[in-house]
């Protein structure tokens, strides 16, 4: 099989090694295959919802990508985004510098970036699957899914189930899913092949509006809109309005009251704009940890 190579360059810190250690523990990601060096994975292209196959490791500066097929601007992109580099990253340091809370956490995960679903549809997608389930039971569900309706790509001589594309799905049944579940899944690959669920369109409105689109999708309420926002479009600046287990990380690490409102989070996050995804990001990933600890 012919294959494209090319690489990204980070601007501004990046540790390809943190974030395959992030890939390899979250729940999903975890089934993998990982060798410690290399991230391979399987997805549908944004820019025409046909399947492609990756593998990236590190390189000076950024990554090595081989991809399996021509990588035109639309999937350099889209690789980018998957790995935050389409960002520059060079002012976040210093937010930690103005912030020793948040700069504790940075030096906790030096070099982490956010890691991003392959596409703001399998986000979504996700954020369906999981609701009142455990990530360990969704991602199972997930991946039964793209067996049956995905594409198989080699990547590296091994095999890899590509997520289906929108149009495979949206008078899809029998997922295995509860009916309502399944309703949400067929309207939101609607909302994908019209172009509402995409990152051209998400990353082109103000966080604020992308999240109030997000919510009007079936299925979708507040902390799902945010998921698909920051870690399926990859939107480097927004702050999610309802996530209870966030909130509890920032309650401990600045010491809010237990009764503190939603309004004092976000007072909070204003002072790490243009960032405010990232240090949200690093937040949940590593918990907060007390200096004395």
């Amino acid at each position: 099989m012919t294959t494209h190579g090319f690489t990204l360059t980070a601007k501004g810190p990046f540790d390809f090694g943190a974030a395959l250690r992030f890939v390899e523990d979250w729940p999903a990601t975890s089934a993998l295959p990982s060798d410690g060096r290399t991230l391979r994975f399987a997805y549908c292209a944004e820019s025409d919802w046909l399947p492609i196959g990756v593998s990236v490791t590190a390189a000076p500066g950024g990554v090595a990508v081989t991809a399996t097929r021509a990588p035109g601007p639309a999937i350099r992109g889209e690789i980018a985004r998957i790995l935050s580099l389409d960002v520059d990253a060079t002012g976040f340091a210093g937010l930690g510098a103005a912030d020793p809370v948040l700069g504790d956490v940075q030096r906790d995960r030096p070099g982490l970036r956010p890691v991003c679903f392959w596409s703001p549809w399998e986000a979504a997608c996700w954020a369906v699957i999981v609701q009142r389930s455990s990530m360990i039971v969704a991602a199972r569900v997930k991946q039964r899914i793209a067996d049956r309706y995905g594409a198989a790509v080699t990547v590296d001589g091994q095999a890899y189930q590509a997520f289906p594309p929108p149009v495979s799905l949206v008078d899809a049944g029998g997922l295995g899913l509860p009916a309502q579940k399944e309703e949400w899944l067929r309207g939101l690959a609607q909302a994908a092949l019209d172009g509402v669920l995409t990152t051209e369109h998400l990353r082109s409105l103000t966080p604020e509006d992308a999240l109030a689109e997000l919510r009007a999708l079936p299925g979708v309420g507040p902390f799902s809109a945010g998921l698909i926002l920051i870690r399926g479009a990859g939107a480097p600046d927004a702050f999610p309005g309802d996530e209870p287990r966030l909130f509890g990380i920032l309650r401990e690490a600045y010491g809010l009251p237990e009764d503190a409102p939603a309004s004092a989070y976000r007072e909070l996050a204003e002072s790490w704009r243009p960032y405010r995804s990232w240090a949200s990001f690093l937040f949940r990933a590593t918990g907060y940890r007390a200096a004395a600890d």
